[in-house]
């Protein structure tokens, strides 16, 4: 059997190119998976039932909506309805790091995804939130939550990983925790979204306060008959050359695409029904 297809889709948030899709070519080299990529706003296309079909899965590593790339924070309808039925269909998709920033007019993507971070306050089912706290480089170590799943399989509990978190609302209750971090999800310990982007002060808070927010860092969930898993940890070469973390972003594309994760999907959007 040929491995997974993938679409990998990027821009809209900076990265360093080249040892991340260095990580895409071992995954590759190991024969975990196919890749072919494309950045904002051409991949919007592939957002639709027919044209993403050659592809097993789309990993979502872009940024959309935010800053003016790839659109307006609320995209066209005719976007929304080519995505809606193809996650209908059951596309698989991985979503990391930065894609809980996109589309912050489009409140159904956060619950595609999960949660939502917020560069500005805004309201999130019915409950409005200040702007979210962002950490660079933070030095910690993440637990499995649930072994037996098999996205976490082989990965090492209680490993150190160094990239960015956020303090942002996360639908914990909606999803399947995979992984947590050791970090206090306290807005002390984070900086304000609002102060860098808006006012040019780099690690400030200001009188920025946020509540504590979930301490998940990756989980599974589905949308409509698709499973999805959200991935935090993504930002810098510090996880993409961490061998937990390639584990865990193999483990995911397998599990996605499989059978099993796919009879998932179906059951759980069934029962909301």
């Amino acid at each position: 059997m040929a491995p997974p297809n993938i679409l990998l889709v990027t821009k809209g948030h900076p990265f360093q190119r080249d040892p991340f899709f260095q990580m895409w070519d071992a995954l590759q080299a190991e024969g975990l998976l196919t890749w072919t990529h494309v950045e904002q706003p051409a991949a919007q296309l592939f957002f639709h039932p027919e044209i993403s079909e050659p592809y097993d899965l789309i990993v979502d590593y872009s940024m959309p909506g935010v800053f003016g790339v790839g659109g307006n924070p609320d995209p066209p309808q005719e976007f929304k309805d080519n995505f809606m039925a193809m996650l209908e269909l059951g596309k698989p998709m991985i979503m990391i790091h930065h894609n809980l920033c996109s589309w912050p007019g489009w409140e159904e993507y956060a619950e595609i995804v999960g949660g939502r971070f917020h560069y500005h306050p805004g309201s999130l089912r019915g409950v409005d939130y200040p702007d979210s706290g962002w950490l660079l480089a933070v030095e910690h170590n993440v637990s499995v939550v649930d072994p037996e799943h098999p996205v976490t399989q082989g990965i090492e509990d209680g490993f150190a990983i160094q990239d960015e978190l956020y303090l942002a609302p996360v639908f914990e209750e909606d999803v399947v925790p995979l992984l947590r971090s050791d970090w206090d999800f306290n807005y002390r310990n984070f900086f304000s979204a609002v102060e860098v982007v808006d006012n040019g002060r780099m690690y400030s808070r200001g009188d920025w306060t946020h509540p504590p927010t979930s301490n998940l860092i990756a989980w599974a969930k589905n949308y409509r008959n698709s499973p999805i898993v959200y991935i935090e940890p993504g930002d810098v070469p510090t996880s993409y050359n961490n061998p937990n973390y390639r584990k865990l972003v193999g483990n995911a594309v397998s599990w996605v695409t499989s059978d099993d994760a796919a009879s998932w999907a179906r059951d759980r959007n069934s029962a909301k029904v």
